[in-house]
Protein backbone atom coordinates (compact mmCIF):
# COMPACT_ATOMS: atom_id res chain seq x y z
CA UNK A 1 0.00 0.00 0.00
CA UNK A 2 1.42 3.75 -0.64
CA UNK A 3 2.56 5.58 1.69
CA UNK A 4 2.22 9.27 2.05
CA UNK A 5 5.14 11.52 3.69
CA UNK A 6 3.34 14.67 5.84
CA UNK A 7 4.88 17.67 7.31
CA UNK A 8 3.67 20.47 9.18
CA UNK A 9 4.10 23.72 7.73
CA UNK A 10 2.40 25.92 10.01
CA UNK A 11 2.19 26.24 13.52
CA UNK A 12 -1.47 25.17 14.99
CA UNK A 13 -1.09 28.41 17.57
CA UNK A 14 -4.23 30.33 17.08
CA UNK A 15 -6.23 27.33 15.63
CA UNK A 16 -9.06 25.89 16.71
CA UNK A 17 -9.38 22.78 18.80
CA UNK A 18 -10.62 20.54 16.24
CA UNK A 19 -7.93 20.91 14.11
CA UNK A 20 -5.49 20.77 16.69
CA UNK A 21 -6.65 17.63 18.01
CA UNK A 22 -6.62 16.40 14.04
CA UNK A 23 -3.31 17.07 13.71
CA UNK A 24 -2.20 15.27 17.22
CA UNK A 25 -3.86 12.69 15.59
CA UNK A 26 -1.87 12.58 12.60
CA UNK A 27 1.16 12.23 14.71
CA UNK A 28 2.27 16.26 14.13
CA UNK A 29 3.30 17.84 17.20
CA UNK A 30 5.29 20.61 16.18
CA UNK A 31 6.78 22.36 13.40
CA UNK A 32 9.23 21.00 10.38
CA UNK A 33 7.44 17.28 12.05
CA UNK A 34 7.26 14.97 9.49
CA UNK A 35 5.57 11.57 9.93
CA UNK A 36 4.69 8.63 7.07
CA UNK A 37 1.43 7.06 7.13
CA UNK A 38 -0.61 4.89 5.59
CA UNK A 39 -2.66 6.27 2.36
CA UNK A 40 -6.66 5.62 3.83
CA UNK A 41 -9.51 7.14 3.51
CA UNK A 42 -9.37 7.97 7.39
CA UNK A 43 -5.62 9.34 7.38
CA UNK A 44 -7.15 11.42 4.14
CA UNK A 45 -9.87 12.97 5.46
CA UNK A 46 -8.12 14.22 8.52
CA UNK A 47 -5.48 15.70 5.57
CA UNK A 48 -8.39 17.12 4.31
CA UNK A 49 -9.73 18.81 7.31
CA UNK A 50 -5.68 20.63 7.93
CA UNK A 51 -4.74 20.62 4.10
CA UNK A 52 -3.96 24.76 4.86
CA UNK A 53 -1.28 23.35 7.48
CA UNK A 54 0.35 20.79 5.91
CA UNK A 55 2.99 19.63 2.79
CA UNK A 56 1.98 16.01 1.61
CA UNK A 57 3.73 13.79 -0.72
CA UNK A 58 2.39 10.64 -2.00
CA UNK A 59 4.20 7.19 -3.36
CA UNK A 60 7.26 7.75 -0.68
CA UNK A 61 9.24 5.36 0.24
CA UNK A 62 10.52 5.77 3.97
CA UNK A 63 13.85 4.05 4.39
CA UNK A 64 14.77 6.57 0.94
Amino acid sequence: MAKLKIRLCKSMIGRPEKQRRVLRSLGLRRVNKTVFLEDNPMVRGMINKVSHLLEVEENVDETA
